[in-house]
């Protein structure tokens, strides 16, 4: 398949995440809550940002005081492109980890319900509240720095002329669309014992499907109140997108393991016949 219909086939797992507003509405209303009252915060914080945005750029770009005005616009204007990108980028994901922290309930009954609508749930866990609360953190954090790391290489890409408005942002909506896949699939990948890194790696292998989830999640949110429309239905779409990658990721396991048994359980070549030669051997040992 394709990288763009597999990155389409990525979009449609969050349809399928959204139509349980139809068939669950009151499950979903209770994952909204979390994301009401946590975005509340956060669109806050971004607005103050962004409305320091060009003062920001100035502070950034002493070195253009002394340039044209056509080339001091051009790069101030792409670095405070640039600080509003790691702004938001930074905001999305912790944003996301900071709703699931404090929405565990709700959309862990989200991820319940969707396992077991789709069948074959893994088993329970007890693994503690505290422990599993760590776990989670340690984990959001990890994925934090990630992202701040890539949010500086994108914010250092503003200050290239063109490049900065065109590149960046997209750059910038698959990036945090790839960190918030990671996330919102840590439900169904912690309880089938998945640690972070092989969560990556399950959904590494259906990159652009992925992407296609997480990325239109992250435009989502950019819509009014859409990250409280949208975040219960990331829920239950990260749910499929990640049932999908453990079971491939599974299944080639089983490919490898069967392969190299076979291999190990051939006789070697000199020991080999073909099935005609075996019958002509037999019937001359039977000959008078």
């Amino acid at each position: 398949m394709s990288a763009l219909r597999e990155f389409g086939s990525g979009v449609a797992v969050l349809g399928r995440g959204l139509r349980l507003w139809g068939t669950s509405p009151r499950l979903m209303l209770l994952g909204a809550v979390p994301a009401l009252i946590v975005g509340a915060v956060f669109v806050a914080l971004l607005v103050l940002v962004n409305g320091h945005a060009d003062d920001l750029a100035v502070l950034a770009t002493p070195f253009a005081d002394r340039w044209p005005e056509q080339g001091r616009v051009l790069v101030r204007v792409g670095v405070g492109v640039a600080v509003s990108l790691l702004a938001v980028l930074l905001a999305v994901v912790t944003f996301t980890a900071v709703t699931l922290l404090v929405g565990d309930p709700f959309y862990e009954r989200i991820w319940r319900h969707v396992e077991q609508r789709e069948g074959d749930a893994p088993a329970d866990v007890d693994e503690g509240f505290w422990r599993g609360v760590l776990r989670s953190v340690g984990d959001s954090l990890r994925l934090l720095l990630a992202t701040a790391a890539v949010g500086v290489c994108l914010f250092v890409g503003g200050f290239v002329p063109v490049v900065g408005q065109t590149l960046v942002p997209v750059l910038g909506a698959l990036t945090g669309g790839w960190f918030l896949a990671v996330e919102l699939t840590g439900f169904a990948l912690d309880a089938r014992g998945r640690s972070l890194r092989q969560r990556r790696a399950a959904l590494a292998a259906n990159r652009w499907r992925t992407l296609g989830f997480g990325t239109a999640t992250w435009l989502s949110f950019f819509v009014p109140l859409g990250a409280v429309v949208v975040m219960p239905a990331a829920v239950a779409g990260a749910t499929l997108l990640a049932r999908d990658a453990a079971r491939e990721q599974d299944a080639l396991a089983r490919g490898g393991q069967v392969r190299q048994g076979g291999e190990e359980a051939l006789p070697p070549p000199s020991s080999r016949r073909r099935p005609n030669e075996d019958r002509q051997g037999r019937g001359r040992r039977h000959q008078p």
